[in-house]
């Protein structure tokens, strides 16, 4: 049996995650706490304006030099970051921030452990060594909900030079402590709260209807793709509704835990090079291509055998989004189709990408590992219009 056509589930599995996840609003206090005996020296890595956690930082109880990150990542950046914690003699690296601040931090402390430079492993566009030693320890504090990147086994890297982005890749990058606080997603402008929690969403959906599907991830993702339908359009409607804020943090955990042991798919598999080609932000692109992926999955799983797994999966997921036992799979696009409208994110085309970037995209797509989660095999005629349904 290939793997498209594998059952969600069927036969063994692994599952790796954080040694330590803390959850709450408040516990964001315990950080120096968490950090005491995981080193003596810390890079700390923070967004474009450290000054936003000062109050954070204060008082972590060890030599700290602070590392902002202003965009999303790439291999210089990285670099940039390790020589930062060479100077410093870091043994430590606190990662405070969205995505993107996470993945440098991961990035930064994978290359701490195991030496060389971020093309050495680098997916796709570098060598892809394999990560055979531990990363410094390495401690991320969410302030976005969306990637999940506190739980994932990867950071994602743009090269500007090859227009892609692509994965350093290892259970061994998880971070050794995920400290989720809620409180801190509260000053996320709308916008960023759309994007990213339209991330979570998506990394709750795919690991669920995905070939590498365990039961551990079934239980986590339904659990997200719940939150999700809970918490998203609300966060967005007003970002001081702590419970919603606080469904979406949880969303976002479960999502990257999930995504982590079973995958994710044609989603990701895109979103990674069209936020290459066209500097499209992460979650806007998942947010834009989700229910195109959806629909083309569909047409392709419904021209096959009968009785494919991932189809009761997308009518779960439909029932759990829509709140309805009823629901179909057409309720759930409908219902994934109106969140987008109501959260106002823009079309690839905003951004620069054009019909004829459509095949480029889709030939980088095809090479992705997050394909290797979708439910069934996609075409290039399939990816190619998948992008430009999402102009």
């Amino acid at each position: 049996m290939t793997a498209a056509g594998l059952a969600p589930g069927a036969g063994g599995f692994e599952f790796a995650t954080a040694r330590r996840i803390v959850v709450g609003a408040g516990r964001a206090e315990q950080l120096p706490g968490v950090l005491a005996g995981l080193g003596s020296r810390a890079l700390v890595c923070t967004g474009a304006d450290p000054a936003r956690h000062d109050g954070l930082l204060a008082g972590l109880g060890m030599p700290a030099a602070v590392f902002p990150v202003a965009g999303e990542p790439t291999v210089g950046l990285t670099r940039a970051g390790l020589a930062a914690a060479r100077q410093h003699r870091a043994d430590v690296v606190l990662a405070v921030g969205g995505g993107s601040v996470i993945d440098t931090g991961k990035a930064v402390a994978m290359l701490l452990g195991n030496g060389g430079d971020p093309l050495d492993y680098l997916e796709v566009v570098g060598s892809g060594r394999k990560i055979t030693q531990p990363s410094a320890p390495c401690v991320a504090v969410p302030t976005t909900a969306g990637t999940g990147a506190e739980v994932t086994a990867n950071a994602v890297l743009g090269s500007p030079e090859h227009r892609v982005k692509a994965s350093l890749r290892s259970p061994l990058m998880i971070p050794r402590v995920a400290l989720v606080d809620p409180e801190l997603t509260v000053s996320c402008p709308p916008p960023v709260t759309a994007a990213s929690g339209m991330d979570a969403l998506t990394q709750c959906l795919e690991p669920f209807v995905s070939v590498r599907a365990n039961p551990v991830t079934d239980g986590l993702a339904r659990e997200g793709l719940r939150r999700a339908a809970a918490g998203l359009r609300a966060a967005y409607a007003d970002g001081t509704d702590l419970a919603a804020r606080s469904d979406m943090a949880v969303c976002s955990l479960l999502g990257g835990i999930a995504l982590a042991n079973a995958k994710l798919g044609a989603v990701h598999g895109l979103a990674g090079v069209v936020g290459g080609a066209g500097q499209v932000p992460h979650g806007v692109a998942c947010a834009v291509l989700l229910a195109p992926v959806i629909e083309a999955n569909l047409r392709a799983l419904r021209s096959g055998p009968p009785g494919h797994p991932a189809l009761g999966r997308y009518a779960e997921a439909a029932r759990l989004l829509t709140g309805s036992p009823g629901a179909t799979i057409d309720d759930g696009l409908a219902w994934i189709r109106e969140t987008i409208a109501r959260l106002a994110l823009p079309g690839l085309a905003a951004f620069g990408v054009r019909p004829g970037d459509a095949g480029e995209i889709a030939g980088g797509a095809a090479r992705s590992s997050s394909m290797q989660g979708n439910p069934v095999a996609l075409s290039q005629d399939d990816l190619r219009a998948i992008v430009r349904s999402a102009l």
